[in-house]
């Protein structure tokens, strides 16, 4: 199973290019995408979305979340600002949710290698680069 940041949809629902767009593509069609619910809130966020793209992200899979997770994620994010790195609320709860689950990060956001380094979060950015 694999997991997709918001900045990966939205290259793929836009049509964009790139090692994310095509990760994401091809775990569709295998069906081996979950979806992380701070990811569909965002999207979901966008008032022009198209009701065929609302059905197609609604459909995927939600990631469940683990009794202390908000604990988890509070602490995450304090260990990245600690390092006086970024650390936008919305990263640590998506970050934090990859983890829990051990399911790797498809995302064209660099702000997560914070909460790699911070973490045991895998991702695999837009050029295909996996970091531990």
């Amino acid at each position: 199973m694999i997991a997709a940041d918001t900045s990966s949809w939205i290259a793929f629902l836009a049509g964009n290019s790139g090692e994310d767009v095509k990760l994401l593509d091809r775990a569709l069609e295998d069906r081996h995408v979950v979806m992380v619910p701070v990811v569909l809130t965002e999207l979901l966020s966008d008032a022009n979305l198209p009701s065929g793209v609302v059905e197609i992200i609604s459909e995927v899979p939600l990631i469940e979340i683990a009794p202390g997770y908000w604990q988890r994620a509070g602490a995450l994010r304090a260990r990245v600002l600690a390092k006086r790195r970024k650390a936008r609320l919305g990263d640590a709860l998506i970050a934090q949710t990859c983890i829990d689950q051990g399911v790797p990060l498809i995302t064209r956001d660099r702000d997560f290698r914070a909460f790699a380094e911070a973490a045991h979060l895998d991702l695999v950015f837009g050029t295909g680069i996996r970091r531990p």
